[in-house]
Order: C-alpha cells, then structure tokens, then sequence
C-alpha cells in the first residue's frame, strides 16, 4: 500500500493528531515492549476501531512518516547471533534518520534480562549515519555504552519502512505501526521487500490495560516476536546464521500470503 494511498484513507483524515511537542513527554526510552506482525490488509480495520481512543503524530500534516535506519554489528554478527541464540541480555547499535523532520540519532538499545527495553541516543548529522568513526562524540558516546568496541563495529543491515504513531489519549502508551519494508546488505547490495508484512509495536510503562491489545486481539492478531534487524539480516545476509528464525520466516508468509 503506497503512502499517497495511506494518506486518503477517510478514517485517517478523522483521526485527532499529535504533534511532536506534545510527543516529547511520552518517550517511553524505558519501557516493555509487545509487538505483533501482521498483513497490511489489517490497517484499516485497526485505525477504524482504533479512531475514538488514540491519536496520530502528524509531522508538518503528515502523518506516515519515512524513517530510515542503518544497523550496526562487529564483522562476525556478534549482535545478531546474541539474539539468534536468545541471550536475553543484548544490544542493537543503529543509526536513524526521520526523513521528514530531517534529524539524525546515534542510538544504542539494550534489552535487559527482566525484558524491558533501555534506548540511548545522541544526535548526530547525516554524515555520520554511515560512519561514526571520525565523529569524537559519537565514539565516546558508543565507547561509555557499546558492549563491542566501536571501532569493530561496521554497517550490516539497512531498514527503511513507513511509520504510523499512535498515542492513546491517556499518554501512557504509543503504537508504532511499520509497513512498506525494504531490507538492504550493506557490503553486497542485496535486497528484500515483504511486501504485505506489518509490523506492530506496543511501547508502555509498564504491563498496563490497552485498549489496543483489546483492538488487536479481536482482529485475532497475537503477541509475537520479532526484530526488523535480525529478519534483514536473514533475508539479506548470504552467511548469517538462520536456523533459529526459520519458523518465523513460515509464519510472516503465511500471514502475508507472500514467499519470502
């Protein structure tokens, strides 16, 4: 579903906004994240019966933002095989850009072993999306945070997707919802586009009431796991390891009725 379509949607155009202003107080940087993954073909039923409890961030009126995201790993994958072989204390290193407002992070996050999630982040200019080795602060940033050292880390797996937010009106929870995937390798070009997959992503406080759960377990869409890095790095990565993720690869094509 192509953003132009997304935008003229009737029940988006009904949907009360957020700016990013009022956004800033709920960033949720420590939290306990639940996603899902689902087809495209949910969007509109969730937004329609989502429409009197949440709120969409709208940047400049738009409301489907393009983000674009950049992981980084040690030469051997030692990040992606941590969360191949489900150490449940792991890191993900990255870099983002938000395309619409034009701002770039550094950003490290650290899933804790209780299962919460801790992200960091410094800004940082577009040049250093690609690398942050001759950028003093970034280093030292990475250098207080990274598990590896941020000199052997290098460019693995690129995400770019369409984001909707939505904010429940009490401010205690935000849903990120992904759609339009495109995965690239880095070191040899290779790419893979899910074309119907979605992906899902409830950030709270704490294990709280959602209306949004109540939303998404009507439509039958459940809890599960997943990483946009580690299914880049399987679809995309000649050499990675990939026993781990290859009922997960079965469950996103029968949902989106598409052969990865």
């Amino acid at each position: 579903m192509a953003v132009s379509e997304l935008n003229n949607l009737p029940v988006w155009e009904k949907m009360e906004t957020i700016d990013l202003s009022e956004m800033s107080s709920i960033k949720l940087m420590n939290r306990i994240d639940t996603k899902y993954i689902a087809s495209s073909d949910h969007l509109v039923p969730i937004l329609t019966m989502a429409l009197d409890k949440y709120r969409v961030q709208s940047i400049d009126g738009i409301r489907v933002a393009r983000y674009d995201t950049l992981y980084f790993d040690t030469p051997d994958l030692k990040m992606y095989t941590m969360h191949h072989n489900r150490k449940m204390r792991r890191q993900k290193v990255r870099t983002r850009t938000y395309v619409e407002s034009d701002l770039s992070f550094l950003e490290v996050k650290n899933k804790t072993n209780k299962g919460r999630t801790k992200k960091k982040r410094i800004a940082i200019d577009r040049q250093t999306f690609f690398n942050f080795q001759n950028n003093a602060q970034a280093m030292e940033f990475l250098g207080e945070r990274s598990m590896f050292p941020a000199g052997e880390l290098t460019p693995n797996v690129a995400t770019r997707f369409d984001r909707i937010t939505l904010v429940n009106k009490a401010k205690t929870e935000r849903l990120t919802i992904d759609l339009n995937l495109e995965f690239e390798h880095i070191a040899t070009g290779t790419k893979a586009r899910p074309g119907k997959l979605m992906i899902i992503e409830l950030k709270q406080d704490g294990m709280c009431h959602s209306d949004m759960k109540l939303i998404l377990r009507e439509l039958r869409i459940h809890p599960n796991k997943i990483s946009k890095c580690c299914i880049g790095t399987v679809l995309t990565h000649p050499t990675a390891k990939k026993n781990r993720f290859g009922v997960k690869l079965r469950k996103i094509e029968k949902i989106t009725n598409e052969k990865l």
